[in-house]
């Protein structure tokens, strides 16, 4: 907890039935005592958690005052030792009462990120949902962020570690293409009967329509990169074969 402590549940819960009382518990207790600077708020978390276990109250207000006591920095070694002292002077079976109360509060564990979250939090565009749509024109797995669909339709796209799309062509009468810009990872780019070009963050890709090609993650990478689609007359992709497990293997 930081700055002023403010308590309403007083007034909220007794606030007509007895005023006074709301007065002492919300203005007094917490507007005075919890905010007199003497003692740390951690500290008086500690007594006060003691205090009502020495008193054998293990409702739901031993448990507001646990979780206070976590919020302002009790770690879950420091409450067990503090439990556990006062165990010694308080008895045993108190003890046990407040430990199955605590565990449940200092045990809890977030969900462990995956690997795709822990992706997600290197770059700046969303991921996207799976993209099943061009599930077959990939070895692997991929995911679609429409990022745009105004003036120029622009999305991210997103690649497993090993993952790349087939060989493809942008065909157009005229204009069309695509360009590609890497936001995330690390990847390649390449052309029929050119060297692949490494993509990592900022690298910009121009592909001009009529160009067969492919483009995807490399074995041990995330990979992102916008793809902007590039207005043309009569534009359409044509998908053609995998890129072979040798051909991409000898990128690496």
């Amino acid at each position: 907890m930081s700055g002023k402590i403010v308590q309403t549940a007083g007034r909220e819960q007794l606030g007509e039935f007895s005023p006074m009382f709301a007065h002492l518990n919300d203005d007094v207790l917490f507007g005075e005592v919890w905010n007199e600077e003497a003692i740390s708020v951690k500290t008086k978390c500690i007594i006060t958690v003691v205090s009502l276990m020495a008193s054998g109250i293990t409702d739901s207000s031993l448990g507001y005052h646990l979780m206070n006591a976590k919020k302002n920095g009790v770690t879950k070694e420091e409450i067990g030792a503090i439990i556990t002292h006062a165990t010694m002077y308080v008895g045993w079976p108190r003890g046990w009462a407040v430990f199955r109360m605590a565990k449940e509060i200092w045990n809890e564990t977030e969900p462990e990120l995956t690997e795709k979250d822990k992706y997600q939090n290197t770059i700046f565009f969303p991921i996207g949902e799976p993209n099943d749509a061009f599930a077959q024109y990939f070895v692997g797995q991929s995911y679609l962020a429409p990022l745009s669909m105004q003036q120029v339709p622009m999305f991210n796209v997103t690649f497993e570690p090993g993952c790349r799309n087939n060989w493809h062509i942008h065909h157009a009468v005229s204009g069309g293409g695509q360009m590609l810009i890497c936001v995330g990872g690390r990847g390649y780019y390449r052309e029929w009967g050119k060297d692949a070009i490494e993509m990592i963050p900022g690298t910009v890709i121009n592909i001009p329509a009529n160009i067969k090609h492919w483009h995807g993650a490399a074995a041990d990478s995330w990979f992102s990169h916008i793809a902007v689609e590039v207005p043309g007359e009569e534009g359409k992709t044509e998908w053609l074969e995998p890129v072979s497990d040798e051909d991409y293997g000898n990128l690496q």
